[in-house]
């Protein structure tokens, strides 16, 4: 059983590594093999992206799985969980430095909404 506070250490920690492999650049490399990403400008002069999935199949699957921040979210949260339930003592330093990020992420947002 997790405390409370482990469970908002899980709950950033699970939040900063799904979007770490769905979103960030420097996991591009997992996504590029299952879907494309392309960017088109609109009429306001905004550049947005779209995802495009490759193949069909287990493939196909993988795609959408990897351009879906809810779904990745879950297995995410389970692959925490299970190596914490697995190996607590070095999992605790990984989801200790995933949630900090997620939180310094969550603060960052909350100051960039309040600047602009």
């Amino acid at each position: 059983m997790v405390t409370g506070f482990q469970f908002i250490l899980f709950g950033f920690a699970a939040f900063r590594l799904t979007r770490l492999i769905v979103f960030d650049q420097i996991t591009l490399f997992l996504r590029k093999p299952f879907h494309d990403e392309i960017e088109e400008v609109n009429e306001e002069g905004e550049v947005e992206t779209y995802i495009e999935i490759k193949g069909t199949g287990f493939k196909a699957w993988i795609g959408e799985l990897l351009s879906c921040y809810w779904c990745t979210g879950v297995w995410c949260s389970a692959f925490l969980y299970g190596l914490w339930m697995v190996w607590s003592q070095g999992t605790e330093i990984l989801i200790m430095i995933l949630a900090i990020a997620g939180f310094a992420g969550v603060i960052e947002s909350l100051t960039k909404k309040l600047i602009d």
